[in-house]
């Protein structure tokens, strides 16, 4: 089984290279428009300091509470409620600590820098608990960061003029900055337990190569 390629890979739209699937087609949100300076319209300097002091009141604070204790707080809440959501497995969502079974290992719903996120936890004999489509898109809104799923066609990817298959692999969920979720080779395919039918071959071709382009 190939290694990570050690020289720069590219892909057509909808693909990356092997270690970062980019398939977050989410824009980051860009900084917030802040609002306009309030301007004294007559009473000179002496109306301008007046009105500047409540204003410098009114940014320290809001409804009596310190504006940066409020979004603390705000931001406090929006973790708590991103965390008691639970876990995506195929879009399925599942409590905090929930366990399930999937390719042979057991999986266990806890939190990684306060945002859900799937432990592989033991190796187990179990059979599958949880569907196993495959790495077949992208992970947003199916899979929380930690799942892994075997690689399909969907993460094909190009060494030079050679076609390494996405099949090879056995691919992780994992968070990038900026938030985006990408899969992420994690071990080869023979590591992962079949209880069905593994992902179809791909149906690309080594010609589809070309200068490490997969076109």
């Amino acid at each position: 089984m190939p290694t990570t390629p050690t020289e720069p890979t590219t892909a057509p739209p909808g693909h990356v290279a092997l270690t970062e699937y980019d398939v977050s087609r989410e824009r980051a949100v860009g900084d917030r428009p802040t609002a306009p300076r309030a301007r004294a319209t007559s009473g000179g300097r002496r109306l301008g300091r007046m009105v500047t002091a409540p204003m410098a009141i009114a940014a320290l604070a809001v409804g009596g509470v310190p504006v940066a204790a409020s979004a603390d707080a705000a931001e406090a809440e929006d973790r708590r409620a991103r965390v008691s959501s639970g876990c995506l497995w195929a879009g399925k969502t599942y409590a905090p600590g929930d366990t399930v079974a999937a390719g042979g290992t057991s999986f266990r719903c806890g939190t990684e820098a306060a945002m859900p996120y799937w432990f592989a936890t033991a190796p187990t004999n179990q059979p599958d608990t949880v569907p196993t489509p495959g790495a077949i898109a992208s992970p947003v809104g199916q899979f929380s960061p930690g799942a892994r799923q075997p690689g399909t066609s969907y993460t094909d990817y190009c060494v030079g003029n050679q076609l390494i298959p996405g099949t090879d692999d056995v691919y992780q969920v994992v968070r990038v900055s900026g938030g985006k979720l990408l899969w992420k080779a994690a071990h080869p395919i023979a590591n992962w337990k079949f209880s069905g039918p593994p992902p179809e071959p791909t149906w690309r071709t080594p010609a589809l190569c070309i200068d490490g382009i997969l076109t």
